[in-house]
């Protein structure tokens, strides 16, 4: 078994103090920016890599949709503020459906 060394463990950052000294903390406007870039590629990739495992064209998928290519483009690299709207137009398109969960108090 490998014996770590917690004094060198113990010294370094989490993922959240890198973030923080990058883009600031949380709340402040940089901080707000590279979140929201960040879950338009999260989600933009989730929806790219659907329509690979599913063998579509961006082409194919713009027309399914009424949107253009390069519209597709953008939304799967988070390049776009994609609207809730086109996101679930998009996931519809590709066979991804969501279900309300009714929470009771």
């Amino acid at each position: 078994m490998i014996k770590l060394d917690e004094d060198k463990l113990s010294k370094l950052s989490t993922t959240n103090e890198m973030l923080d000294d990058k883009y600031g903390k949380h709340g402040t406007a940089e901080r707000d920016e590279f979140d929201a870039k960040a879950m338009a590629w999260f989600y933009g990739d989730i929806l790219r890599d659907r329509r690979k495992q599913l063998k579509i064209t961006q082409k194919e998928l713009a027309e399914r949709i009424g949107k253009e290519q390069s519209y597709i483009a953008r939304v799967e690299k988070g390049e776009t503020d994609i609207q809730m709207s086109s996101f679930l137009r998009i996931a519809h398109a590709l066979g991804i459906e969501f279900t309300p969960k009714v929470i009771t108090l």
